[in-house]
C-alpha cells in the first residue's frame, strides 16, 4: 500500500449561494482534516455565479504560481451529465475542457456528487485529449448522500507515483459500499 504523497496539492473550487458566507461551506472542514490526516496541501476558493467561476479559473490558470503543483482539482458544483450549473447558467464540460486546453497534464479533475458525471466514451475522451488530464472522476448518482467523505478518502489515497487503476482498486477495497452507492467512476 502507498502512503500519501506529502508533496501532493489539491485545488478546490466550490459553488456557494453567497461567497461572503464561506462558513456555509460543508467542504472546508473536510479539507482541513485532509491536510491534518494526510498532509495534503490544499487551496480553497468559492464562486457564486458564472462571472466569479470564470474569474477563479483565470486566476488559477494565469496568476496562481502554484498551478503546476496542483495534482488534484476538486470541483463542488451542482449539475448533471456534461455540465455544471451556476446561478441559472450552465457551463458544459466541453467549455471547461477548452478553458483548460493542454493545461491539465498529470492532473485529475474530480467532481463531487452534487453533479452527476454520466459521460459516454467519446465525451470523456474529448475532455482528456483536449486538457491532457491524467483522469476525470466523479459520480453517477446524486441521491442525497454526500460524496465528501469518499472524496476525502480518494484524495488521501492519491499518490502521483501510484497507477491510477491501483488507486481506484484500493478505493473500492476500502469503501466498496459508498463507491457503488454513489456510482464512483474514473475516466482515464
Amino acid at each position: 500500500m502507498y502512503l500519501p504523497n506529502e508533496k501532493s496539492k489539491l485545488f478546490c473550487l466550490e459553488s456557494l449561494p453567497d461567497i461572503t458566507l464561506e462558513s456555509s461551506s460543508k467542504t472546508i472542514p473536510y479539507l482541513e482534516q485532509l491536510a491534518i490526516k494526510y498532509g495534503l496541501t490544499n487551496v480553497y476558493k468559492s464562486c457564486e455565479c458564472i462571472d466569479t467561476f470564470e474569474s477563479s479559473l483565470d486566476v488559477l490558470l494565469y496568476e496562481d504560481r502554484n498551478f503546476q503543483d496542483y495534482e488534484l482539482l476538486y470541483f463542488v458544483f451542482k449539475g448533471a451529465d456534461d455540465y455544471i450549473s451556476l446561478d441559472r447558467y450552465t457551463y458544459t464540460l466541453q467549455e471547461i475542457a477548452e478553458r483548460f486546453e493542454g493545461k491539465l497534464t498529470d492532473k485529475i479533475l474530480h467532481f463531487s456528487n452534487q453533479k452527476a458525471l454520466n459521460l459516454d466514451e467519446e465525451e470523456s475522451q474529448y475532455f482528456l485529449d483536449v486538457t491532457g488530464a491524467k483522469a476525470l472522476s466523479g459520480y453517477t448518482n446524486i441521491h442525497g448522500i454526500s460524496s465528501t467523505p469518499l472524496d476525502m478518502n480518494f484524495f488521501g489515497l492519491y499518490d502521483s507515483d501510484m497507477d491510477i487503476r491501483e488507486l481506484v482498486e484500493t478505493l473500492f477495497e476500502k469503501n466498496y459500499k459508498a463507491c457503488t452507492e454513489l456510482g464512483f467512476h474514473l475516466y482515464y
